[in-house]
This record gives structure tokens, C-alpha cells and sequence, in this order.
């Protein structure tokens, strides 16, 4: 007996793929982070006191991260009333001081790390908030993970949301999120192995 009642776009809008649902993304790629995330980040890491928040979207990261004690450069390509407006972080040159830390545009995650990587100097960190399935794809591999492999990857073993346009009371409305995130880690200079932890 048949029980589903959903369609293949209802499929793809679950798994959060971008390319399937296009009509359901936010036009700037903004989905904001529950602040928990960075809680659970600091039980297994010790990021610079130093850190460039560079998707800042409404400071929902940056504003966690001050409240802890850290020094946070805040900047996004789309003002949202916190930090600076109207930076382009792939066109940045100059070399940050500290550590990198964001959940970045979706679409051009892989660019972020990279340029990420460029931007700070040997034995720092780079933090990106990704999807569990940024893992997978074969451009990613080659471009990214072959040259950069993370130092560690630690999967949420209780789902941290994001929220389209920073509505986190309209996604718990909507029944929450079915996409695995996870804190990617790259130091620059790394290449050993990378080990998956949960947090």
C-alpha cells in the first residue's frame, strides 16, 4: 500500500540539494548558525583568541564568539545590520593574523576554504561549518581534500540547525532540519590523515 504523498522535489528539499531546489534557496545562500555550534566547538577545540567571522550574516557566530572572549573581525558581502558590509572575502590579499572560522555560502564552500588557506599563516586553523556531505563529489576531491585534507571533521551527534534568512522560530515551526552538519577543521600545513570525532 502506498503511503508517500511527496514528490521527488520533496526528496531533494530534505536532502538540501541545492541543485534540485533552487526556487526554495535563499537568493545570498543565508543560513544562519545556531550559536550552540560554537559551544560544542570549543569542547574540543582552542581556537586563536584572534578570528575573522567572514560570512557574518546577522553575527549569530561572531556575537557567541565575543561573548567568550574573543577578539572577532566580522565581515559579509551582504550588510545585515552586523559587522562590515559589502566585503567580498574571495577577493581578499592580505594575510589574517588568527584563525578563520564561518558557515559559508553553500555554493561556494570549497572556494571559501581555499582562499581561507591562502589567508593565514602556517599552523593556523581554518573552521567551516559544512554539511556531512561535503565530503562526497569528486571536483571537491581533487580541488580540496587531495591537497588540503582537514585535520578533523566533528559531526554533530545532536543536530545543530540552520536556519533560512536567520528564521529559527519559522524552522522549528516547519519541523526543524533533516541535513547532518558538521565543524570541518584545516591548519594550514597539515597533511596527515584526517580523524572524525563527534561532538
Amino acid at each position: 500500500m502506498k503511503d508517500w504523498t511527496g514528490n521527488k522535489k520533496s526528496i531533494y528539499a530534505t536532502l538540501g540539494a541545492s541543485n534540485h531546489v533552487k526556487e526554495y534557496r535563499e537568493s545570498n545562500d543565508y543560513y544562519a548558525t545556531d550559536p550552540n555550534a560554537i559551544d560544542k566547538l570549543l569542547t574540543v577545540e582552542n581556537p586563536n583568541i584572534s578570528i575573522w567571522e567572514c560570512a557574518c550574516g546577522e553575527g549569530h557566530l561572531s556575537k557567541r564568539l565575543t561573548e567568550l572572549g574573543n577578539s572577532v573581525f566580522s565581515s559579509d558581502l551582504i550588510s545585515r545590520g552586523y559587522g562590515i558590509g559589502g566585503v567580498n572575502f574571495l577577493k581578499q590579499t592580505s594575510i589574517f593574523p588568527g584563525d578563520i572560522l564561518t558557515n559559508p555560502p553553500y555554493k561556494f564552500a570549497k572556494e571559501f576554504v581555499l582562499k581561507a588557506l591562502e589567508l593565514i599563516d602556517v599552523g593556523r586553523k581554518v573552521y567551516m561549518f559544512l554539511k556531512v556531505q561535503f565530503l562526497e563529489g569528486k571536483n571537491r576531491y581533487n580541488e580540496l581534500f587531495s591537497k588540503h585534507p582537514p585535520k578533523t571533521i566533528y559531526v554533530f551527534s545532536q543536530r545543530v540547525t540552520c536556519a533560512k534568512n536567520g528564521d529559527f522560530q519559522g524552522m522549528k515551526e516547519g519541523g526543524g532540519s533533516a541535513i547532518a552538519f558538521a565543524w570541518y577543521v584545516w591548519e594550514k600545513g597539515y597533511s596527515g590523515d584526517t580523524i572524525v570525532r563527534w561532538v
